[in-house]
């Protein structure tokens, strides 16, 4: 298998075919040039191929060092070798900085070039890589990737698109499981910043105690146990973005800490006497009605106000019912793909069922249902008997005059319903909960058509 392809550019005919000659014999692939601006055309042709470029410092027409800048704009992943016959202490130094690979001498065993040459090419590939992977990455977490057509998306996505070029703080609202950490990774990675760290952490998740030194950080004996220093996580999301979920949890004094954050982009770890500067943008997310919170004592106004710049009202899956049969596809493709097995898609009746459901865990309680879906099913297509419990009784939803109906027999015939719902259509059960016997359930389910 080839190694991958080179570009040499030498004016000495005869030197610059011997070289090619001795790296062909390993297997890579020669392209030659006699002059900078051949051969920087031939760099433009084959900026996608060309995993090193070796180059004399003096060309009839350039200057290596001077021609270094161009070399790297027009092939920004490629490694450059620079070859001179007089090298000097300076021009090499020079060189490095510059972002050569390695500043040779000609004369220098065949041995020492290839090895430099691999070292080269092997850097090349692996920043190819981490290209590709960026891009991946990119694409799975961008704008572009959410599904779904409904209003309440899309004007969800409007909003945030706007956001995410700006280094402004973002506050995402919304039920949780309805995709507020998807949206602080597309935020992130449509900004400037999307080539730093994107650190995400949930407020929730931590003992109180313990959450202040997570994001600050500490010194050695600042308390019993720190044993070394330790970054935080707004440390460790200098440059990008930290998405702080749950926000809402954050005890009084460290959300003033984090309010020095947000007004001057600095903070005191615990157990230090000087600030730690940091370039960090926040975006943030909760499920409570912060304003609410703030105007009870339980989260600080100034906060809520520097945090709320830009609010994002993040919608439930009960709020875009439409989506629900794309995002039941997708999830069941993906999982069909994780398990390894060949599943068409879903039959009308389940598709049926999932519009009507009601999606109180969002999003993510829609992806468990048809993790859980893929895993039993037996034939090709989902089908009822595939999905939870709580689907195999769905009662018929009320009609308008119905709902507007406060009469006591219709309040009546809306709580069993509930009830029903709520167990899954487990007759006893409902009975227990409503107080009744079962054989007067099945009297009511049969007179109200239930």
């Amino acid at each position: 298998m080839p190694n991958g392809t080179l570009l040499l550019i030498d004016d000495e005919t005869s030197l610059r075919q011997m070289l090619a000659r001795v790296l062909e014999l390993e297997d890579y692939t020669v392209l030659q040039a006699p002059d900078a601006r051949r051969g920087l055309e031939m760099l433009r042709q084959h900026a996608e191929d060309v995993l090193v470029v070796l180059s004399d410092v003096k060309l009839p027409d350039g200057y290596g060092l001077d021609l270094l800048p161009r070399y790297k704009q027009v092939a920004p992943l490629a490694e450059v070798i620079l070859m001179t016959a007089y090298g000097t202490i300076p021009d090499g130094v020079r060189a490095m900085k510059e972002g050569a690979f390695d500043y040779l001498t000609k004369g220098d065993s065949d041995d020492q070039l290839l090895v430099v040459v691999d070292r080269a090419a092997e850097k090349a590939r692996l920043q190819r890589r981490v290209a590709d992977l960026e891009k991946k990455v990119g694409a799975q977490y961008s704008f572009d990737s959410m599904i779904g057509r409904s209003g309440a998306l899309l004007q969800a996505r409007k909003l945030a698109e706007r956001a995410a070029p700006t280094d402004s703080t973002v506050l995402l609202e919304g039920p949780t499981g309805a995709g507020k950490e998807l949206f602080a990774q597309a935020i992130h990675q449509a900004s400037p910043r999307r080539s730093k760290p994107f650190v995400a952490v949930n407020c929730s998740a931590f003992p109180k105690d313990l959450l202040e030194s997570e994001l600050f950080g500490y010194k050695k004996g600042a308390f019993t146990g720190a044993l070394t220093d330790k970054k935080g996580l707004l440390e460790e999301a200098n440059g990008g973005t930290l998405f702080l979920d749950e926000i809402g949890e954050l005890e009084l004094n460290v959300q003033a800490k984090f309010l020095r954050v947000l007004e001057t982009q600095q903070f005191t770890k615990l157990g230090d006497t000087r600030p730690t500067s940091v370039n960090v943008r926040i975006v943030a997310a909760t499920n409570r009605n912060l304003r609410q919170e703030a105007e009870a004592g339980h989260f600080r106004p100034d906060l809520y106000y520097r945090l709320a710049v830009f609010t994002v009202p993040v919608p439930g899956l009960n709020e875009r019912r439409e989506d629900v049969p794309l995002l039941a596809e997708y999830f069941l493709q993906f999982f069909a793909g994780k398990l390894r097995r060949r599943l068409r898609g879903l039959e009308p009746e389940v598709l049926e069922q999932l519009r009507r459901h009601d999606w109180r865990g969002n999003v993510r309680e829609l992806k468990n249902v048809l993790e859980r879906a893929a895993i039993l099913a037996d034939g090709d297509t989902l089908t009822t008997d595939d999905l939870p419990a709580e689907f195999h009784y769905l009662p018929a939803a009320p009609t308008t005059d119905e709902a507007s109906d406060n009469s006591l027999r219709t309040i009546e015939k809306r709580q069993i319903r509930q009830v029903l719902h709520d167990t899954g259509g487990n007759k006893m059960e409902a009975a227990r909960q409503l107080g009744i016997g079962t054989k007067t359930l099945y009297r009511k389910i049969q007179e109200y058509g239930l």
